[in-house]
């Protein structure tokens, strides 16, 4: 009687498997069984909770699919997060080179005060042209014997300035500005707080469909 247990039952055979095997999972974390919760017995724990190698893969399955869900979705979560830092970038090195070149300008020589608002023009020195001055005079008015045309600015309200192509993209975004800053609180209908990147592309958006 040496292979049956204290309740009549026939003791199996413990069989060791192979934790290599490629129906074993070793990633699967289980919960540890209370037969008896709180010393009552609820359940026949030979009758009940009985699972096999096979359900031990599915449950390793379900596991290794919800990983790869996690991965997806943290990939494009970051994948946004990319995007957005490369926008920064681009907007950081815009920066730049308009500080760059309002400094150049304003370090332009003439002799005049310079008034927010106003047109002015560079044209290179006759005697050295390597030298630059700045003019109230456009070519127009010089004429033909007048000096070598450089480039044309208007000097903004910020003392930053706009170059005179970039004049009507400049005006289209201070009106677009405008109309935003005179829409009532009362008139704004936000479902979410947009992100500044977001509320960017909203405004290149628009001002796209409105060219």
């Amino acid at each position: 009687m040496a292979n049956m247990d204290d309740r009549g039952f026939q003791k199996a055979e413990l069989v060791m498997f192979n934790p290599a095997a490629p129906n074993i999972q070793t990633g699967v974390n289980l919960v540890e069984r209370d037969t008896c919760p709180n010393g009552f017995q609820l359940a026949n724990p030979d009758k009940s909770g009985k699972k096999d190698q096979y359900d031990l893969c599915e449950l390793a399955a379900q596991v290794q699919q919800a990983d790869k869900f996690t991965r997806a979705t943290a990939g494009s979560k970051l994948q946004v997060i990319a995007e957005q830092v490369r926008f920064l970038q681009e907007q950081a090195r815009k920066v730049l080179e308009d500080a760059r070149l309002n400094a150049l300008v304003h370090k332009t020589n003439c002799n005049f005060k310079k008034i927010p608002g106003k047109t002015y023009y560079i044209y290179k020195m006759r005697k050295n042209p390597d030298q630059e001055f700045l003019s109230m005079i456009s070519p127009e008015e010089w004429g033909p014997t007048g000096p070598e045309f450089v480039a044309g600015y208007r000097l903004e309200f910020d003392m930053s300035w706009t170059e005179l192509k970039d004049l009507d993209k400049r005006g289209n975004e201070l009106a677009l500005i405008n109309k935003i800053l005179d829409t009532t609180t009362s008139d704004l209908t936000f479902n979410f707080l947009p992100s500044q990147y977001q509320a960017s592309r909203m405004l290149e958006d628009k001002k796209g469909d409105q060219s």
